[in-house]
Protein backbone atom coordinates (compact mmCIF):
# COMPACT_ATOMS: atom_id res chain seq x y z
CA UNK A 1 0.00 0.00 0.00
CA UNK A 2 1.57 3.46 -0.84
CA UNK A 3 2.22 5.94 1.72
CA UNK A 4 2.59 9.67 2.34
CA UNK A 5 4.19 10.68 4.98
CA UNK A 6 3.72 14.36 6.26
CA UNK A 7 6.81 15.61 8.97
CA UNK A 8 7.63 18.47 11.01
CA UNK A 9 11.06 18.55 12.34
CA UNK A 10 13.18 20.88 14.12
CA UNK A 11 16.63 18.86 15.66
CA UNK A 12 15.20 15.65 13.98
CA UNK A 13 13.65 13.60 16.50
CA UNK A 14 10.47 13.88 13.63
CA UNK A 15 12.52 13.50 10.69
CA UNK A 16 13.61 9.98 12.26
CA UNK A 17 10.87 8.59 12.89
CA UNK A 18 9.21 9.15 9.40
CA UNK A 19 11.77 7.90 7.60
CA UNK A 20 12.19 4.85 9.93
CA UNK A 21 8.56 4.73 9.40
CA UNK A 22 8.92 4.83 5.65
CA UNK A 23 11.94 1.86 5.80
CA UNK A 24 9.65 -0.15 7.72
CA UNK A 25 6.98 0.39 5.62
CA UNK A 26 8.36 0.24 2.07
CA UNK A 27 6.48 2.27 -1.34
CA UNK A 28 6.94 5.31 1.18
CA UNK A 29 7.25 9.06 0.94
CA UNK A 30 8.18 11.55 2.80
CA UNK A 31 7.20 14.97 2.60
CA UNK A 32 8.11 17.98 5.01
CA UNK A 33 5.13 20.06 6.40
CA UNK A 34 7.40 23.00 5.65
CA UNK A 35 7.90 22.31 1.97
CA UNK A 36 4.12 23.23 1.17
CA UNK A 37 2.72 26.35 0.37
CA UNK A 38 1.82 28.59 2.61
CA UNK A 39 -1.37 29.75 0.30
CA UNK A 40 -2.92 25.98 1.47
CA UNK A 41 -5.98 24.99 -0.66
CA UNK A 42 -7.52 21.68 0.19
CA UNK A 43 -3.96 19.16 0.05
CA UNK A 44 -5.51 15.75 -1.30
CA UNK A 45 -2.25 13.31 -1.30
CA UNK A 46 -3.19 10.50 -3.64
CA UNK A 47 -1.96 7.66 -1.31
CA UNK A 48 -3.63 5.22 0.00
CA UNK A 49 -2.37 5.48 3.42
CA UNK A 50 -1.47 8.37 4.78
CA UNK A 51 0.51 9.19 8.32
CA UNK A 52 1.19 12.68 9.79
CA UNK A 53 4.60 12.89 12.27
CA UNK A 54 5.25 15.92 14.53
CA UNK A 55 6.65 17.06 17.46
CA UNK A 56 4.94 17.74 21.02
CA UNK A 57 5.29 20.95 22.07
CA UNK A 58 3.75 22.38 25.44
CA UNK A 59 1.49 18.63 25.28
CA UNK A 60 -0.15 20.61 21.87
CA UNK A 61 0.94 20.25 18.27
CA UNK A 62 3.61 23.17 16.89
CA UNK A 63 1.28 25.81 15.02
CA UNK A 64 2.39 24.67 11.41
CA UNK A 65 0.86 21.31 11.80
CA UNK A 66 -2.01 22.45 13.39
CA UNK A 67 -2.55 24.83 10.46
CA UNK A 68 -1.42 22.75 7.62
CA UNK A 69 -3.58 19.61 9.23
CA UNK A 70 -6.48 21.31 8.47
CA UNK A 71 -6.08 22.04 4.91
CA UNK A 72 -5.28 17.76 4.74
CA UNK A 73 -8.37 16.28 2.89
CA UNK A 74 -7.65 12.66 3.97
CA UNK A 75 -11.16 11.63 2.87
CA UNK A 76 -10.00 9.51 0.10
CA UNK A 77 -7.11 7.51 2.29
CA UNK A 78 -7.63 4.41 3.30
CA UNK A 79 -5.92 4.41 6.77
CA UNK A 80 -4.92 7.63 8.42
CA UNK A 81 -2.48 7.77 11.17
CA UNK A 82 0.00 9.72 13.44
CA UNK A 83 3.30 9.80 15.22
CA UNK A 84 4.16 12.36 18.18
CA UNK A 85 7.88 12.26 19.50
CA UNK A 86 7.74 13.75 22.92
CA UNK A 87 10.27 14.64 25.45
CA UNK A 88 8.48 15.36 28.28
CA UNK A 89 5.13 15.82 28.92
CA UNK A 90 3.22 12.65 26.77
CA UNK A 91 1.61 12.83 23.68
CA UNK A 92 -1.84 11.42 24.08
CA UNK A 93 -3.40 15.37 23.78
CA UNK A 94 -1.18 16.31 20.98
CA UNK A 95 -2.69 13.04 19.21
CA UNK A 96 -6.16 14.18 20.33
CA UNK A 97 -5.41 17.90 19.32
CA UNK A 98 -4.73 16.23 15.65
CA UNK A 99 -7.52 13.89 15.25
CA UNK A 100 -10.05 16.88 16.44
CA UNK A 101 -8.30 19.35 13.40
CA UNK A 102 -8.83 17.07 10.94
CA UNK A 103 -12.39 15.93 11.51
CA UNK A 104 -13.10 19.68 11.31
CA UNK A 105 -10.72 20.45 8.47
CA UNK A 106 -11.01 19.98 4.94
CA UNK A 107 -11.56 16.43 4.64
CA UNK A 108 -13.99 15.70 7.71
CA UNK A 109 -11.41 12.86 8.13
CA UNK A 110 -9.71 11.93 11.41
CA UNK A 111 -6.78 9.49 12.74
CA UNK A 112 -7.13 5.62 12.39
CA UNK A 113 -4.82 5.68 14.99
CA UNK A 114 -2.00 7.61 16.82
CA UNK A 115 1.26 6.78 18.26
CA UNK A 116 3.56 7.93 20.99
CA UNK A 117 7.35 7.73 20.51
CA UNK A 118 9.46 9.29 23.50
CA UNK A 119 13.13 10.99 22.26
CA UNK A 120 15.08 12.91 23.79
CA UNK A 121 13.59 16.40 24.33
CA UNK A 122 15.58 19.51 23.18
CA UNK A 123 13.57 22.19 24.49
CA UNK A 124 17.28 24.12 25.50
CA UNK A 125 15.32 26.95 27.10
CA UNK A 126 13.84 25.08 29.87
CA UNK A 127 16.76 22.15 30.47
CA UNK A 128 19.75 20.62 29.56
CA UNK A 129 20.44 17.77 26.89
CA UNK A 130 19.88 14.03 28.05
CA UNK A 131 23.39 12.46 29.46
CA UNK A 132 25.14 10.20 26.45
CA UNK A 133 23.65 7.21 28.25
CA UNK A 134 20.73 8.24 28.90
CA UNK A 135 20.50 9.27 25.28
CA UNK A 136 21.68 6.47 24.27
CA UNK A 137 19.09 4.20 25.92
CA UNK A 138 16.36 6.81 24.55
CA UNK A 139 17.20 6.80 21.20
CA UNK A 140 17.60 2.62 21.26
CA UNK A 141 14.05 2.24 22.64
CA UNK A 142 12.66 4.96 19.91
CA UNK A 143 14.04 2.29 17.06
CA UNK A 144 12.47 -0.08 18.76
CA UNK A 145 9.03 1.48 19.16
CA UNK A 146 9.15 3.11 15.19
CA UNK A 147 9.50 -1.13 14.10
CA UNK A 148 6.97 -1.63 16.19
CA UNK A 149 4.55 1.33 14.97
CA UNK A 150 5.03 0.23 11.10
CA UNK A 151 3.96 -3.23 12.39
CA UNK A 152 0.99 -1.41 14.15
CA UNK A 153 -0.02 0.16 10.71
CA UNK A 154 0.64 -2.49 7.71
CA UNK A 155 -1.92 -4.68 10.18
CA UNK A 156 -4.26 -1.30 10.08
CA UNK A 157 -4.20 -1.08 13.91
CA UNK A 158 -7.31 0.86 15.10
CA UNK A 159 -5.89 2.67 18.22
CA UNK A 160 -5.47 6.20 20.03
CA UNK A 161 -3.65 6.65 23.58
CA UNK A 162 -6.20 6.73 26.84
CA UNK A 163 -7.24 9.83 28.18
CA UNK A 164 -4.56 11.72 30.50
CA UNK A 165 -5.98 13.61 32.95
CA UNK A 166 -2.74 15.24 33.44
CA UNK A 167 -1.68 15.57 30.31
CA UNK A 168 -5.15 17.51 29.33
CA UNK A 169 -5.08 19.60 32.29
CA UNK A 170 -1.25 20.53 31.35
CA UNK A 171 -2.45 21.28 27.29
CA UNK A 172 -5.50 23.52 28.89
CA UNK A 173 -3.17 25.58 31.03
CA UNK A 174 -0.24 25.69 28.92
CA UNK A 175 -0.33 25.30 25.72
CA UNK A 176 -2.83 28.22 24.78
CA UNK A 177 -0.50 30.83 26.15
CA UNK A 178 2.85 28.91 24.14
CA UNK A 179 0.42 29.32 21.54
CA UNK A 180 -0.36 32.57 21.57
CA UNK A 181 3.32 34.47 21.28
CA UNK A 182 5.12 31.86 20.26
CA UNK A 183 5.85 33.43 16.85
CA UNK A 184 7.21 36.13 18.53
CA UNK A 185 9.63 34.10 20.95
CA UNK A 186 11.90 34.52 19.01
CA UNK A 187 12.66 37.91 20.38
CA UNK A 188 14.45 36.32 23.24
CA UNK A 189 17.16 34.92 20.86
CA UNK A 190 20.45 36.57 20.92
CA UNK A 191 23.73 35.74 19.29
CA UNK A 192 27.06 35.96 20.62
CA UNK A 193 30.65 36.55 19.98
CA UNK A 194 30.76 32.90 18.70
CA UNK A 195 29.06 33.32 15.84
CA UNK A 196 31.12 32.75 12.89
CA UNK A 197 28.73 33.88 10.74
CA UNK A 198 28.35 30.29 8.53
CA UNK A 199 24.38 30.48 7.97
CA UNK A 200 23.87 27.30 9.14
CA UNK A 201 21.11 29.13 11.04
CA UNK A 202 19.22 30.32 8.10
CA UNK A 203 19.81 26.97 6.40
CA UNK A 204 18.20 24.96 8.95
CA UNK A 205 15.39 26.51 10.05
CA UNK A 206 12.01 24.62 8.98
CA UNK A 207 10.51 27.51 8.32
CA UNK A 208 12.53 30.26 6.93
CA UNK A 209 12.37 32.70 9.68
CA UNK A 210 15.97 33.32 10.04
CA UNK A 211 17.70 35.99 7.96
CA UNK A 212 21.38 37.25 7.92
CA UNK A 213 22.40 40.35 8.01
CA UNK A 214 26.09 40.97 7.47
CA UNK A 215 26.32 37.43 8.19
CA UNK A 216 24.46 37.21 11.89
CA UNK A 217 21.09 36.28 12.68
CA UNK A 218 18.12 38.15 12.76
CA UNK A 219 15.04 36.72 13.55
CA UNK A 220 11.18 37.98 11.42
CA UNK A 221 9.15 37.02 14.44
CA UNK A 222 7.29 33.25 12.09
CA UNK A 223 9.13 31.40 15.18
CA UNK A 224 7.72 27.91 15.68
CA UNK A 225 10.12 27.35 18.87
CA UNK A 226 10.99 23.87 17.18
CA UNK A 227 14.84 25.39 18.62
CA UNK A 228 16.95 24.41 15.25
CA UNK A 229 18.74 27.55 14.85
CA UNK A 230 19.81 27.27 18.63
CA UNK A 231 20.76 23.69 19.12
CA UNK A 232 22.58 23.10 15.14
CA UNK A 233 24.42 26.12 15.83
CA UNK A 234 28.27 24.70 15.42
CA UNK A 235 29.70 26.84 17.72
CA UNK A 236 26.62 27.14 20.37
CA UNK A 237 26.93 31.44 19.84
CA UNK A 238 22.70 31.28 19.64
CA UNK A 239 21.11 31.86 23.19
CA UNK A 240 17.54 32.07 24.72
CA UNK A 241 17.77 33.51 28.02
CA UNK A 242 20.66 33.30 30.47
CA UNK A 243 20.76 30.09 30.70
CA UNK A 244 21.17 28.13 27.34
CA UNK A 245 24.85 29.26 27.24
CA UNK A 246 25.60 26.50 29.50
CA UNK A 247 23.50 24.14 28.27
CA UNK A 248 24.66 21.02 25.60
CA UNK A 249 22.75 21.17 22.49
CA UNK A 250 21.32 18.12 20.80
CA UNK A 251 20.40 17.16 17.20
CA UNK A 252 19.60 13.31 16.34
CA UNK A 253 22.41 11.44 15.58
CA UNK A 254 21.19 10.00 12.38
CA UNK A 255 20.25 13.11 11.24
CA UNK A 256 22.67 15.20 9.31
CA UNK A 257 22.29 19.82 8.86
CA UNK A 258 22.01 18.78 5.30
CA UNK A 259 19.15 17.24 5.68
CA UNK A 260 17.72 19.64 8.30
CA UNK A 261 18.34 22.19 5.62
CA UNK A 262 16.72 20.11 3.05
CA UNK A 263 13.21 21.52 3.31
CA UNK A 264 12.47 19.44 -0.12
CA UNK A 265 12.65 15.75 1.04
CA UNK A 266 12.95 13.77 3.72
Amino acid sequence: METTIYYFTGTGNSLAVARGLCEHLGDCRAVPIASLPDELGPVRPAAERVGIVSPVYFSGLPSIVAEVAASLDLSGAQYVFAACTFGGSGAAPSLRQLDRVLQEGAGRRGLDAGFAVRMPGNYIRLYDRLGDRALERTLASAARRVAAIAEAVDRGERTMPRFSPAGSLFHRLYYPRFIARVHRADEEFTVDDRCTRCGTCEKVCPVGNVRLEDGRPTWLHRCEQCMACIQVCPTGAIQAGPKTAARRRYRHPEVTVEALADRDSG
